[in-house]
C-alpha cells in the first residue's frame, strides 16, 4: 500500500511541479490515445506502475486548465493541499451525509456552510448544502423556491434571469418541471446587466396574464462577461412582488471577501438564497457547488423525504445539520474537507490577497488592450473576465477574431476562448487560476499583439474581403 501510495505522489508531485511551464495546451495525438482506451475490462490485472503512466500521459493530453497561462474560463487552477483532502477523504470513505454517522466528519462539512453563509451575512438560522457544482446549486434552488412560492401545483409558475445568465439557470428550471415557455431572459442594459425596469414590466404583464411569478434570478459574475447584475435592484423587484431572490454567485461569490466585492455586490446579503462555486474563485479542484439558503427550514422542506430505513438516523440536526437534508443526494463523497483544509491551512487572508491580484492582473489587461490601436475591448470588467476583439482596416471582424483566438492558442502558452456579443464573435481572458500573475499577463499580452501583426502582414493566409465596420 505505502509503494503504490508514493508512486502515486510522486506523479502527482511532478505534475504539479511541471503546470507553469507544461503547454497551455497539448491535444497532439489526443484523440488517438483515447481511441487506444476503448476497450473491454481486463480479466487479468495490470501492474499499477504501468496504470499510473496512462493516467498521467492521458491528463498531459489535455487543455491545461490548471496552468497559469489558462484564462479562458474560470476554473481556480485546483490548490494541492484540496488535492490531499480529497486523497484522505476517499481513503477514509467515512459516510457523512448522515451526521449521526460521523458526527465530527459531518461537522467539519457544516462548519464550512457557516463560513460560506458568514461571508454574505446570512444569519445563525441559515442552511447551506455542498453540491457536485453550480449547476446542481442552481437546481436546488429551483426546486426550494418552488416549494416555498407555489407549493405542489406550479404549472402556471414563472422564472425569471438574464439573457446573459449561466445557462444552468435556464437548465435547472426546465429539469424541474417548468416549460420553457415559462422561463422569461430579461433583457440586459448596454453593460450586460439585468435591466430591471424591463423585468418588473414582464412580471406585471405575466400577472396581468393569470400566470405567477415566483422566481427572479440575478447574477454575481456572468460567464460571458463577468457582468454583476444590479443586485439591490432586482431584490427590491422581488420582494416587491412576492418573489424568491436568488443569486447565482457561482464565479463572484469570494470576491466579496474583498473590499471592492463588497460595494460591487451590494443587496446580495438580502438574496434568499445564493449558489457558489468553490471550485472556482476559491481555488479548489473540480466538483464542490454550494447552494445556501437565508431561512433554512425552507431548504431542508424542500428535500426532506422520510423512510423506515432511516429511522435510527434522526436526532441530530439541531446540532449538526445532515447533508442529505438540504440536498439531492443521500450518498455522496466527503466535499467538505476540500474547503475546509485549504482555509484552516492557509487563511482567509490568503485568499483575499489572491483575489485582489486577480483584479488588479484584470484592471492591467484592460487597460493595455483599450489603449492599443485597433482593439475594441467593449466593457469596463466588473470582475475578471476582459471581452475584446481586433478590427482590421478591412475583411470580416468576426473571421479575423476567429483566426486570432487561433494564433494566440497556438502560442502554447495562453489559452483563451470565445462568445458571442450582439452576435459578434469576441475573444475573453478570464483571469482566475492562484497560479496565474503578472509575468504570465504580460505575456499574454505581447502574444496577442504579435498575432495581429502576424495576421495583418502581407503573407497572411486567407486574406479577408468584406469591409470592416469600426
Amino acid at each position: 500500500m505505502r509503494a503504490m501510495s508514493e508512486a502515486a505522489m510522486l506523479v502527482v508531485e511532478q505534475f504539479v511541479n511541471d503546470l507553469p511551464e507544461a503547454p497551455a495546451k497539448d491535444l497532439d495525438g489526443a484523440l488517438e490515445l483515447a481511441e487506444e482506451l476503448r476497450e473491454e475490462a481486463p480479466e487479468i490485472g495490470t501492474s499499477f506502475e504501468g496504470l499510473l503512466n496512462t493516467v498521467a500521459v492521458c491528463s498531459q493530453k489535455a487543455v491545461n486548465n490548471s496552468g497559469p497561462g489558462f484564462m479562458a474560463y474560470i476554473p481556480g487552477g485546483g490548490l494541492y493541499v484540496s488535492a490531499l483532502a480529497d486523497f484522505l477523504a476517499a481513503g477514509f470513505n467515512r459516510y457523512v451525509s448522515l451526521a449521526a454517522k460521523a458526527p465530527a466528519l459531518a461537522q467539519i462539512e457544516a462548519t464550512v456552510v457557516r463560513w460560506l453563509c458568514d461571508l454574505f451575512d446570512y444569519p445563525p438560522e441559515a442552511r447551506g448544502v455542498l453540491t457536485s457544482g453550480g449547476s446542481m446549486a442552481n437546481f436546488s434552488a429551483v426546486i426550494t423556491a418552488r416549494k416555498a412560492k407555489l407549493g405542489e401545483n406550479f404549472s402556471t409558475g414563472v422564472l425569471y434571469t438574464s439573457e446573459q445568465a449561466h445557462a444552468s439557470c435556464a437548465k435547472a428550471a426546465y429539469l424541474a418541471g417548468f416549460p420553457r415557455e415559462r422561463i422569461r431572459m430579461v433583457p440586459t442594459d448596454e453593460r450586460l446587466r439585468m435591466d430591471a425596469d424591463a423585468l418588473t414590466a414582464m412580471i406585471e404583464a405575466d400577472r396581468a396574464a393569470g400566470l405567477r411569478p415566483f422566481m427572479v434570478t440575478a447574477s454575481a459574475g456572468t460567464t460571458n462577461t463577468g457582468s454583476v447584475d444590479p443586485m439591490a435592484r432586482v431584490g427590491e423587484v422581488a420582494r416587491a412582488h412576492d418573489m424568491w431572490f436568488h443569486v447565482d454567485a457561482a464565479y463572484g461569490g469570494p470576491f466579496r471577501m474583498t473590499e471592492y466585492g463588497r460595494r460591487l455586490f451590494q443587496g446580495i446579503e438580502s438574496a434568499d438564497s445564493i449558489t457558489l462555486d468553490p471550485h472556482k474563485a476559491f481555488f479548489i479542484p473540480y466538483g464542490t457547488g454550494a447552494l445556501i439558503v437565508r431561512e433554512g427550514f425552507r431548504l431542508r422542506a424542500a428535500h426532506h423525504v422520510e423512510a423506515d430505513y432511516l429511522q435510527d438516523t434522526d436526532g441530530l440536526d439541531e446540532q449538526i445539520p445532515s447533508a442529505s437534508e438540504y440536498g439531492m443526494e443521500l450518498s455522496r463523497d466527503f466535499r467538505g474537507l476540500r474547503l475546509w483544509l485549504p482555509v484552516k491551512h492557509h487563511g482567509l487572508a490568503a485568499f483575499r490577497a489572491a483575489l485582489e491580484e486577480k483584479l488588479e492582473l484584470t484592471r492591467y489587461l484592460y487597460d493595455e488592450l483599450r489603449t492599443t490601436p485597433g482593439f475594441e475591448v467593449p466593457l469596463d470588467p466588473d470582475l475578471t473576465a476582459v471581452p475584446f476583439r481586433y478590427l482590421p482596416e478591412r475583411g470580416d471582424p468576426d473571421a479575423f477574431n476567429r483566426r486570432l483566438l487561433e494564433r494566440i492558442n497556438d502560442s502554447k502558452r495562453v489559452f483563451l476562448s470565445s462568445t458571442l456579443l450582439d452576435g459578434h464573435f469576441i475573444i475573453r481572458a478570464c483571469i482566475v487560476s492562484h497560479r496565474t500573475h503578472r509575468d504570465r499577463v504580460e505575456e499574454a499580452v505581447r502574444i496577442i499583439r504579435s498575432a495581429v501583426q502576424d495576421l495583418l502582414a502581407p503573407d497572411a493566409a486567407a486574406p479577408l474581403e468584406q469591409p470592416a465596420a469600426r
